[in-house]
């Protein structure tokens, strides 16, 4: 008999235990963390809650941490409630901005847990008479939501299979082939993991008041630095700063497991890495892959890669699609102020 969880999980679940059990098939265990950043907001969504809100750099602000103590402790509570080990609550780099973080985890757990959590925090805000959101880029100027996902694999002998403390990077092989299968096909991997128009306004903004807009533009990796698409901070894992707040829980996990898996069949080599700022020194960087400038771009990507499509389940695939490819139509032909300001009298 089946547990209500499993009983109730929805089909991109099912995408997920696909995946998780190609990966079972060779021994491996794919085990994830994410970084779900959200806003607090007013009802109407216009500006952050808390107009004393104003630093430039707020990333790591206690007063403004403090000032929505009641709501942050409220969320880690429940958390701790539910045995999820939650370790660190943090303002983020935007202003209203916060990230919560718990333990990692087999990459099904994570999803459940993820799911949830966006469910928990936008019930706790109405309760305290505001809005959560996890909308990739809500404010023109302000740092945009990611969800950064932190990745390793380990072995039926319960050793990670990523880790070589002799290598480079500290990651093995098979770490470095599953590295090469997102660098492959991180583009089309965009049209899941940055799933809405909005999206592309994180990923392709210009820089924040900050400074900085913490997401990445160019197909890169490195190892600790935070301005590239993947980070590897240490041996036997890495993580994956593509995905923003509006992913599918579940199919950010299967996406990257089908990634992961294919460059590991087809032993692909994640290529150069570049030990640079990519703020600063990006442009000097002329063999790297572009990301998606909009969503169209991602799902052109997406439709012309046969084997992640295939990987993923071509009847998911073609319907992921078709549904992402209307939402497209629906923003084109929606008429904004912008135009009636710029064109109005041409």
């Amino acid at each position: 008999m089946r547990d209500g969880r499993s009983a109730g999980r929805t089909g991109a679940a099912q995408r997920a235990q696909s995946q998780i059990a190609k990966a079972a098939k060779l021994g491996l265990n794919v085990k994830t963390g994410v970084e779900a950043e959200f806003f607090l907001i007013t009802q109407d969504g216009s500006e952050i809650s808390d107009p004393a809100d104003t630093a430039e750099k707020p990333c790591y602000d206690q007063q403004a941490v403090m000032r929505r103590y009641d709501v942050i402790a409220e969320i880690c509570d429940y958390m701790l409630d539910l045995g999820w080990g939650a370790y660190q609550n943090d303002h983020e780099d935007a202003n209203g901005q916060f990230e919560m973080n718990w333990e990692f985890d087999d990459a099904l757990k994570t999803a459940d847990k993820h799911s949830f959590f966006k469910f928990m925090v936008k019930s706790i805000a109405e309760k305290h008479g505001l809005r959560a959101t996890f909308m990739p880029k809500p404010f023109a100027g302000l740092t945009g939501n990611g969800c950064h996902c932190h990745v390793s694999v380990w072995g039926d002998d319960g050793k990670n299979a990523f880790s070589d403390d002799g290598a480079a990077f500290g990651l093995s092989a098979k770490g470095k082939n599953f590295l090469g299968g997102i660098m492959t096909h991180a583009s089309a991997m965009a049209a899941i993991t940055n799933p809405t128009v909005n999206s592309y306004k994180r990923i392709n903004a210009p820089r924040t008041t900050s400074g900085a807009t913490w997401a990445p533009n160019s197909v890169t990796w490195t190892g600790n630095n935070r301005t590239h698409m993947v980070r590897v901070p240490g041996p036997g894992r890495f993580e994956l700063r593509l995905p923003d707040g509006a992913t599918n829980p579940y199919l950010l996990q299967a996406v990257i497991i089908a990634a992961g898996l294919d460059g590991i069949a087809t032993a692909a080599d994640p290529g150069p890495h570049y030990d640079i700022d990519m703020y600063e020194e990006g442009h000097l960087v002329k063999d790297a892959p572009r990301l998606p400038l909009n969503m169209l771009d991602a799902l052109r990507e997406l439709g012309r890669n046969d084997s992640l499509q295939a990987s993923m389940g071509i009847p998911f695939s073609k319907a992921y699609l078709k549904l992402k490819q209307k939402e497209w139509n629906s923003y084109v032909s929606h008429f904004s102020q912008w135009e009636r300001e710029n064109t109005l009298d041409i």
